[in-house]
């Protein structure tokens, strides 16, 4: 189920909600009870495996397959 971030316009509290993405366009009431609520656009980070030459992607792309670029 996704999470999602709101802040409170009242208490600018910031709150984080899991709902299904069906209620996604549906507000959120903050934790001390407001309802004046906005959902924040969340950032996302993703960690894995990085590439160990230079700035070429670690799989797919050029030098990765049959591009025909050469190294």
């Amino acid at each position: 189920m996704p999470l999602y971030e709101y802040r409170c316009r009242t208490c600018d509290e910031v709150f984080e909600v899991h709902k299904p993405m069906s209620e996604s366009a549906t507000s959120a009431t903050c934790p001390t009870g407001h309802d004046d609520t906005v959902r924040l656009l969340s950032m996302f980070a993703r960690s894995g495996v990085t590439s160990t030459a230079g700035s070429q992607p670690a799989s797919g792309g050029c030098c990765g397959g049959a591009c025909g670029c050469a190294r």
